[in-house]
């Protein structure tokens, strides 16, 4: 029997072009004196760039010489100067020298450019929907002028078609890109001899910062996916290229990209497809064996998503996060263990649950959260607009708070894991280093949000931190998954408690052994010691109920 021809394989996507989401997503700082009217913003940036190469004639720009140019304290310029570090592509030893830190002047123009970006704004839901009840009070601290939609309509999980997709903020930050692109590519280049455009030049390695806001999606670098630079002699420096040139090559692939997106999107609507990036039906549980990244919907583009769980435990591995990042979005009354290492990690719109995360090495965002636990080992935090929260932290640079927040609460790191070690040596968070008790706060309203804000909410001060009564402080116990086929590397908190916190450690332990002493040494008779086990089992239940931590044992027994 004749073999029946094989249908050919599908056409794989064209190389697009695609904005870098970390710029967008974790750059930005609510600093009014970044923020340049739009109208404006080409000119003033062109104005800042002279004093910064004035005032650094290598090129290279520190907090200092940025404090002067913008007029703004040099702690707000060591913070920016941080948050770039963050985001840029590759890690600049430079931007990471402590004190001595500095930028690529190019960078920074970039970077400053950026801060006019306006996120998108979600589509509108009803304030009142049965759908949020269940989860948000009916008023919350979070309404009034922050936002124009109340965290109701933002964070519950079946309501997040309300909520612009991953797909469409790309969009809306490629859209953005193209509006402006002429005006950064006019920022970026070098004035030469010549009349009109050709005055303006771009070389090979200015072009490549340009990197730091848009990438190809197979991960090409733009010098060898850009017509005028590929197969440049590495021995041989490339001639420099007129911006009108780059900048006709940059439009055309992100009017490609657009139009593919804006395709793509027409044809999941027509089929009533749900957009992958934004559903989470497979990503489960306690056992993280039960997908693997080739089959599980739930990844898109380099983001390991764990959305809309309630009431349940769930458990991620290295192995089973694809990519760099991972967004926790809408939990409710759950305990995410995220024991990974990662360069970027989201917690959004979850309430009533506990996060850990294992070790991530640029930043973490928690956003529009209540009542949640957060337990990171990271090198930076970013907390905005959350209530009666407490952050665990292992944390190497000060944790930023923003936005409107209510009863927040800071505590030194509590957990560990086999190879929390070896991830956080992966992602370079240094474990010599905690500054969990130093917040750094900002204004109130973020000036990013595409949301009206009245004039001047956005120099006032958002509520900080304090820090956790040492009484009520605890170890953190993650259950050993797995025990056998793991070495352990990690036994113990990696970062060292502050004498307060360990002095209440150990009067919690020597009073634990008081106890178990005096109970140990009472003479009683079986009836009375079946009595006494009975009652300080009932009262541990009562505790497991209370805590929400029985929740846990059951998940465990699933296992």
């Amino acid at each position: 029997m004749a073999n029946e021809p094989l249908d050919p394989p599908p056409a794989p996507p064209p190389a697009l072009l695609r904005p870098r989401r970390e710029a967008f997503e974790y750059g930005l700082l609510p600093i009014p004196k970044l923020i340049f009217p739009e109208g404006t913003l080409a000119q003033t940036l062109a104005q800042i760039k002279e004093k910064l190469a004035a005032a650094a004639p290598d090129g290279r720009v520190g907090a200092t010489e940025m404090a002067e140019a913008l007029q703004i304290p040099t702690e707000q310029a060591a913070l920016a100067l941080g948050t770039l570090a963050a985001v840029l592509p590759a890690d600049d030893p430079a931007l990471g020298a402590g004190a001595g830190a500095s930028a690529d002047i190019r960078d920074v123009v970039l970077y400053l450019y950026i801060q006019s970006y306006k996120r998108l704004v979600p589509r509108s839901a009803h304030k009142d929907s049965p759908a949020v009840a269940d989860v948000w009070p009916s008023t919350s601290a979070f309404d009034g002028y922050l936002s124009a939609l109340s965290p109701i309509q933002l964070v519950r999980s079946n309501s997040r078609r309300f909520m612009p997709s991953q797909a469409d903020e790309e969009i809306h930050q490629l859209s953005y890109l193209q509006k402006h692109m002429a005006n950064i590519l006019t920022l970026l280049a070098d004035s030469v001899e010549g009349e009109g455009d050709d005055s303006l030049v771009l070389t090979m390695e200015t072009f490549e910062h340009l990197g730091f806001l848009v990438q190809f999606s197979e991960r090409t670098s733009l010098s060898q996916a850009a017509t005028f630079f590929a197969n440049s002699d590495p021995d041989m420096p490339a001639a420099p290229v007129p911006a009108a040139q780059v900048l006709d090559w940059i439009s055309q692939n992100i009017a490609s990209s657009l139009e593919y997106s804006a395709e793509k999107s027409a044809a999941k609507e027509s089929s009533q497809q749900i957009d992958v990036d934004v559903t989470m039906a497979d990503a489960n549980t306690s056992h993280p064996r039960n997908s693997t990244p080739s089959s599980n919907p739930a990844y898109y583009r380099n983001t390991t998503f764990v959305e809309g769980f309630s009431k349940t435990s769930v458990v991620k591995h290295a192995a089973d996060v694809k990519g760099h990042s991972m967004k926790v979005l809408n939990c409710h009354d759950s305990v995410i263990y995220i024991l990974a290492p990662l360069k970027y990690a989201t917690v959004y719109g979850c309430s009533d649950a506990t996060v850990v995360l294992g070790a991530v090495g640029k930043v973490v965002k928690v956003e529009h959260c209540e009542r949640v636990h957060i337990i990171a080992a990271a090198k930076r935090i970013s907390i905005a607009n959350c209530r009666e929260c407490i952050f665990y932290l292992g944390i190497n640079y000060q944790p930023l708070v923003l936005g409107d927040n209510h009863k927040l609460q800071v505590a030194p790191f509590n957990t560990y894991y086999p190879q929390l070690r070896d991830h956080m040596m992966q992602v370079g968070v240094d474990p010599t280093v905690n500054k969990w008790d130093q917040p750094f706060v900002l204004g109130v309203v973020d000036p990013h949000d595409s949301l009206s804000h009245p004039a001047g909410a956005s120099d006032v001060k958002a509520e900080s931190a304090t820090c956790l009564d040492p009484d009520l402080f605890t170890n953190f116990l993650i259950p050993s998954w797995f025990e056998a086929e793991v070495q352990e590397t990690t036994k113990c908190n990696p970062f060292p408690l502050p004498e307060i916190y360990l002095a209440s450690q150990s009067r919690k332990h020597s009073a634990l052994e008081d106890i178990q002493k005096t109970v140990r040494e009472l003479q009683l008779d079986d009836n009375r010691r079946r009595e006494l086990t009975s009652a300080l089992h009932a009262q541990f239940k009562d505790w497991l109920y209370a805590s929400g931590n029985i929740r846990q044992l059951y998940c465990l027994q699933g296992d």
